[in-house]
């Protein structure tokens, strides 16, 4: 084990380049696009990776990172998992979304200017959440309930739900400060919900920005392709696996097994918070079979690190695509596998990672289709390396 405590109160202070950074004896801060700031505590146990969330800086100062940490490590060294301790404590397993927005709002009262401001906050959540989360267990909230709440009112009440999206963001945070859940913010914002949802100060215009045809895919890849660079290869990789670019970025190799062609990304790294298997077609093969396999990262950047998401980005603009985002190529698989395709939308809905809506459905549905997902990835694969006869370049 390395050294510990390598972080001082101000280097911690001063990180802002997102990544993902060591402190020592398993004890890592995770910086964000966006700029905020999470403790998380990394162990192996049985074999396995975990990722747990400790809390957001400066809400959780180092000293008090460093301290559940060690708590966690002595869990650890007992053979009890850590996450599964505080999971199975009453308060863990058992508060409700609503239960901590009545904290959260009984905690913040006193710095409000008005009761008015108050009496806001404690209607919004009322309307707007209790209905659809207010009873669910606070670490049982996702990405899809999040959007069942603020999408009926995205574009008809934009001021209401802006703010509602802000107040189920900070009471989920407050909740992981707490202790009563872990993991990415599923309400946060940038780099999250905005590419779920239209910029709500746009909500109005009815131009949309520029989208890659499926048709184009073949010959972006043939120039892709020509880029000698690991942010390229990490770009080809996410279009192949139509996976997100944070799940490529940070993907290690643990999380592959060669042998039986399969990557499976840990809950701790999906959107939903659930494990994520992904079929790995030839191609997606061969560039991991290009990679060095010395480090842990697949995709590493300088100095060992995670590559940025603007290193990635970067890649497509040296190549003259300005319009085209990387989560953008998510949008261009699904749209070939609805147009081009007759795979059922579930399989393409579970490549992309994307719960089934319907309830019933889903309780039914405990499979994720794999193997017709990894027939369905070989063909997107095959696709990509074809440029049809009649494909021109607008």
């Amino acid at each position: 084990m390395g050294k510990a405590h390598k972080f001082s109160d101000l280097a911690v202070r001063r990180l802002s380049k997102p990544g993902v950074y060591g402190d020592g004896a398993g004890l890592y801060l995770r910086v964000t696009e966006g700029g905020s700031k999470h403790w998380i505590f990394r162990f192996t146990l049985s074999g396995k990776a975990h990722w747990m969330g400790l809390g957001s800086y400066p809400d959780v100062t180092l000293e008090e990172a460093r301290e559940e940490a060690l708590k966690a490590r002595r869990k650890k060294r007992s053979g009890i998992n850590p996450i599964q301790a505080r999971n199975a404590e009453p308060s863990s397993r058992t508060i409700t979304f609503q239960a901590c927005a009545d904290q959260y709002i009984a905690s913040h009262r006193a710095s409000w200017k008005s009761p008015k401001h108050a009496n806001q906050w404690t209607n919004t959540i009322a309307i707007y959440c209790g209905p659809v989360i207010g009873t669910v267990p606070v670490n049982e909230v996702d990405v899809s309930l999040v959007m069942r709440a603020l999408s009926p009112i995205w574009t008809t009440k934009t001021e209401t739900a802006s703010r509602l999206r802000g107040r189920i963001e900070s009471i989920l945070d407050w909740a992981t400060v707490h202790g009563y859940r872990e993991g990415e913010n599923p309400a946060r914002w940038k780099g999250h919900l905005d590419h779920l949802l239209p910029n709500i100060s746009r909500t109005k215009r009815t131009t949309h920005h520029a989208a890659l045809g499926y048709a184009q895919i073949g010959e972006l890849m043939v120039r892709l392709r020509q880029q000698d660079e690991i942010s390229a290869r990490a770009l080809e990789f996410t279009i192949l696996t139509a996976c997100r670019s944070g799940e490529v970025r940070l993907a290690t190799w643990r999380e592959i097994n060669l042998d039986a062609r399969i990557w499976v990304i840990p809950g701790e790294r999906m959107k939903a918070g659930k494990e994520h298997r992904v079929p790995l077609s030839d191609a997606a093969m061969d560039i991991l079979n290009q990679m060095d396999r010395s480090g842990d990262l697949i995709f590493p950047g300088s100095k060992d690190k995670p590559l940025s998401d603007m290193s990635v980005l970067k890649v497509l603009r040296r190549m003259g695509d300005p319009d085209v985002t990387v989560h953008g190529f998510r949008s261009t698989f699904r749209d070939w596998a609805a147009e081009c395709t007759n795979y059922p939308r579930d399989v393409a809905e579970m490549a992309l990672a994307h719960s089934i809506g319907d309830k019933v459905e889903a309780a039914y549905r405990r499979g994720d289709l794999f193997e017709k997902r990894t027939r369905m990835m070989e063909d997107w694969a095959k696709f990509c390396n074809t440029i049809p006869r009649s494909n021109t370049v607008a």
